[in-house]
């Protein structure tokens, strides 16, 4: 009965999980109590998942991760990618080795983010669309990830299943084997062949020209009779709403970008202002306004909208931060965060209704404008990525060489057996926290809290898989199927289940569903449990096939213009590659011991 139970509550939670109508941190945690309340797992130990080793090392990666993003690293990079050249295959073999050694030993989405604006600025410059560039640059992020203990959650949480089967976990570099060899296929197959199965799509203009700021942009004098005369800026922002961004003042012979909310208005200024032509009439009768005679406004608004002090910029909406799922109404981005919303682009087209009710999306790139470290102080806030401009440098400027030693002293640590990975990072965030190399709000603000909770909520759920002896039905069935066959095609169907969990619903989520399906295949065949837990953790990083297996995929969707079916045209022969790849490695460095 109990089994049923539990077969049930995960059939739910994966069709919640697929449809994404409801956050998988929710859908997590309701599947966890659920259970609780059923008492098929122990209230005693409902909460014991959000102290696992696992979920402790993640967090521990993220903060370190971002550490890493912000210490300068980049520019080491792009120094180097800058002698590259313009030729579109080594560009891409180029950009997709940088992510692959950078997603080793950071956050996949991090290195990612790292690497996305210099991807947009070589597709700029070469005048090329985006989309050969971004899905290459996402595939190589997950690749790079195989790699090492550190490079992706599943493999963290692999390590701790073994901990839990055999008495020992995975060390660093036991994953190195096979998935460098998997990554270096892979990477090979995207830069030569994969990134030509890519749609074509037309050249992608930037969101400032799609929009062509001076065509929706006018000028507004205050006259005498205006009620406004000698209130605040912020009283005309609060009237305004979110459908007419103020954007620049002129001041007799004075041009400011993005006004303080606390200068006084006077009679005689002119202001700048982003208004759509049916909300321009109604705007002109409630403020008192008078429309401006325009001399050269394309001019005005070039040199009032962007300046050395004012920044407009390209951004993209990152899943779980503040925008996501939000409405720019609800975020009152100018009076909150200081920045003014000038446009919205989904899927390369941009979004021509009125701003305040668009809900925006993962993946949505929104033109912003402010003042330049307002700007900077506002994206992390937000959880918006710059898709261009990294000399904006979001973050402040960190020296290189304190923040890459902690790390490489705290992985040393743990390479040579003095400390378990969950003690070493962790102890390495602390260090940089004591020597004000990150701050608290930085390291709270790193951590990616729905992976957390989804983390330490669907680890008792797994467990409880197991203890039901759902988990072993599962294994059966699998063992059944491969009968007939020579063993190791075992590890090559938990593979390929693994892959396509993983290409639909939290890789993290189904390596924890898949990991006891593994292991119990392995006790049904007398197997070693190595090459089931090795197979398991390729498989969980190797969502290839839609948009929504990883977050790197999501990110890129936008901005590269890609269709849900895009992913597919190269994401199923890089799938048939690292199933051919990985399959003898992983039997070959892990045998099965039968």
């Amino acid at each position: 009965m109990n089994e049923a139970i539990v077969f049930g509550v995960l059939l739910i939670a994966l069709v919640m999980f697929v449809s994404g109508k409801i956050r998988y941190d929710i859908v997590a945690l309701g599947a966890l109590l659920i259970l609780t309340v059923l008492r098929i797992i122990p209230a005693s130990v409902a909460y014991h998942g959000f102290g696992h080793p696992a979920v402790v090392t993640v967090g521990a990666v993220l903060v370190l991760s971002k550490v890493l993003e912000n210490s300068g690293v980049i520019d080491v990079m792009e120094r180097w990618y800058s002698r590259v050249g313009q030729r579109l295959t080594v560009q891409v073999v180029s950009l997709s080795g940088l992510v692959a050694v950078l997603s080793a030993f950071m956050n996949n989405v991090g290195a990612l983010s790292l690497l996305m604006p210099l991807a947009v600025r070589a597709a700029n410059i070469a005048k090329r669309p985006y989309s050969p560039y971004l899905m290459p640059l996402s595939f190589a992020s997950l690749l790079g990830g195989l790699t090492t203990l550190v490079g992706t959650p599943p493999n963290i949480i692999i390590a701790t299943f073994r901990q839990e089967a055999v008495g020992d976990a995975f060390r660093m570099f036991d994953f190195t084997p096979v998935g460098a060899a998997v990554a270096i296929a892979g990477i090979a197959f995207i830069s030569l062949v994969g990134w030509r199965l890519i749609p074509s799509r037309r050249p992608q203009p930037s969101l400032s020209d799609a929009i062509d700021i001076a065509g929706y942009m006018v000028e507004v004098r205050v006259t005498e009779n205006s009620q406004f005369a000698g209130k605040l800026v912020n009283d005309l922002e609060e009237l305004a709403g979110e459908d007419v961004a103020i954007v620049g003042l002129i001041r007799g012979d004075a041009a400011y970008g993005a006004p303080s909310s606390y200068q006084i208005i006077d009679v005689g200024d002119v202001f700048i202002v982003e208004v759509a032509p049916e909300d321009l009439r109604s705007f002109m009768t409630q403020t008192g306004f008078a429309l401006e005679i325009f001399r050269d406004l394309r001019s005005d608004v070039v040199q009032t909208v962007e300046s050395e002090d004012v920044t407009l910029l390209e951004t993209v909406v990152m899943r779980n931060g503040l925008a996501d799922g939000n409405t720019v109404q609800n975020l009152h981005m100018h009076a909150s965060f200081g920045v003014n919303l000038l446009g919205v682009s989904r899927r390369g087209t941009r979004l021509m209704t009125r701003l305040s009710q668009v809900v925006l999306q993962v993946g949505d790139v929104l033109l912003i404008q402010g003042r330049t470290e307002v700007v900077q102080a506002a994206l992390p806030q937000l959880g918006l990525l710059p898709l261009a401009q990294r000399e904006l440098g979001v973050g402040q400027r960190r020296r290189l060489l304190v923040p890459v030693t902690t790390f490489a002293a705290a992985l040393l640590l743990t390479i040579f057996g003095i400390v378990p990975i969950h003690v070493s990072l962790p102890g390495a965030v602390v260090v940089l926290l004591v020597s004000r190399y990150l701050s608290l709000q930085a390291a709270y603000q790193a951590v990616n809290w729905p992976i957390i909770i989804l983390l330490g909520a669907m680890i008792p759920v797994g467990e409880a898989l197991e203890t039901t002896g759902g988990a072993l039905r599962i294994a059966s069935a699998v063992t059944e199927l491969g009968e007939s066959l020579p063993p190791w095609t075992l590890v090559m169907l938990v593979l390929v289940i693994t892959m396509l969990l993983s290409d639909w619903i939290n890789n993290a989520t189904a390596v924890i569903l898949m990991a006891p399906v593994g292991l119990g295949v392995a006790a049904s065949i007398g197997a070693s449990v190595d090459p089931f837990l090795m197979a398991v953790a390729i498989g969980g990083s190797s969502a290839f096939l839609s948009p929504i297996g990883h977050q790197s995929n999501t990110i890129v969707m936008g901005p590269g213009g890609y269709h849900f079916g895009d992913y597919w045209r190269m994401g199923l022969p890089l799938d048939i590659i690292i199933v051919a790849v990985a399959t003898p490695l992983i039997v070959q460095f892990w045998p099965l011991g039968v």
